[in-house]
């Protein structure tokens, strides 16, 4: 029996609510619902109304790109968690290397975010990585067990277990460069070791697409992908599943 594949899109800064709709719109009569597969999508603030009309007429789960851990207040340009609920997001990405590099995020603040999504009752897709730097200094799983120490500290095993964790090497991401299936294994298997639980939801995200998709998700420890670029169109997004399948 083949493991079940875990295929969440990251739209990061594209796709408004007009082009939202035109995506589900196709995706429609693409999308064919399996047991083995569970379809994510996680779009712009902007967008997310268009993204849970589309995602639940497809059985599709639909996320957010970010959140604040304060649940409302005076913080211009940031979006609360309980807002993110009224619309009926259960999932939201965290501690994504463009949050890390771009905008500065330490490792104490996204902490806060995974605690704040999980008391929420939501499910924190929490991203981690090394740099080029980082990996060519041999520094690797330093930063990588930094990162995931300090955002699964304090908490609950049951909440632990209901994290996704997606391994993005930054060097990989948006880059066309993509981690081999060696190397992504390495890496998953360590992070599972290093969390604690066998049986948690590890993904891998950096330049995943339909030709190396097979390999990538065939190894042991890769239960899935966090697609960038590739999502953004229902046939190159789906082509991630069925490359594996075939």
């Amino acid at each position: 029996m083949s493991k079940k594949i875990y295929l969440y899109g990251n739209w990061k800064m594209n796709m408004t609510a007009a082009e939202t709709k035109k995506f589900f719109d196709e995706f429609a009569g693409v999308y064919k619902p399996a047991s083995d597969l569970e379809v994510g999508v996680f779009s712009p603030f902007t967008s997310l109304w268009a993204l849970a009309e589309g995602a639940k007429k497809c059985g599709v789960v639909f996320g957010a790109q970010n959140a604040y851990y304060e649940a409302k207040g005076a913080f211009t340009g940031e979006v609360s968690i309980p807002m993110l609920a009224e619309i009926g997001v259960t999932h939201v990405i965290l501690g994504h290397s463009e949050r890390r590099h771009i905008f500065g995020e330490p490792d104490e603040m996204i902490a806060k975010k995974v605690k704040a999504v999980l008391d929420a009752g939501m499910i924190p897709v929490l991203c981690y990585g090394e740099t080029l730097e980082e990996r060519e200094g041999g520094n690797t799983f330093k930063v990588m067990e930094r990162q995931l120490k300090s955002a699964l500290e304090g908490l609950k095993p049951e909440e632990v277990a209901k994290i996704i964790y997606a391994y993005e090497p930054v060097w990989a991401i948006g880059t066309g460069k993509s981690a081999t299936s060696e190397q992504a294994q390495e890496v998953c298997e360590w992070s599972r070791k290093l969390i604690g639980d066998p049986k948690v939801v590890i993904l891998y995200g950096g330049s995943v697409k339909g030709s190396n998709a097979k390999e990538l998700l065939s190894m042991k420890d890769i239960d899935g992908a966090l697609v960038g670029g590739a999502s953004l169109k229902p046939g190159s997004f789906l082509e991630i599943y069925t490359a594996y399948k075939n």
